[in-house]
């Protein structure tokens, strides 16, 4: 994750310097795709192990949520 991060400021910089060539421009946003599907993936496992509990302790949970970490404890 770190190198692909890197990689994305690096051209970053360089496009502060020069205007980005063609490729570097498909690179840039293959990358930066490729970071925000990974964020993406990894809130939402974040999200799913939140469990909600009422004050008399009693799991409250939603549905929805149960199901999401169920599926994607299974992928």
């Amino acid at each position: 994750m770190s190198t692909l991060i890197d990689e994305i400021n690096q051209l970053a910089r360089l496009s502060r310097e020069r205007p980005l060539t063609i490729q570097e421009k498909k690179r840039q946003a293959e990358l930066r795709q490729k970071y925000l599907k990974n964020f993406r993936q990894r809130f939402k496992k974040q999200l799913s192990q939140i469990k909600v509990v009422d004050p008399k302790g009693k799991d409250i949970t939603p549905k929805k949520a149960k199901a999401l970490r169920e599926a994607l404890d299974q992928e």
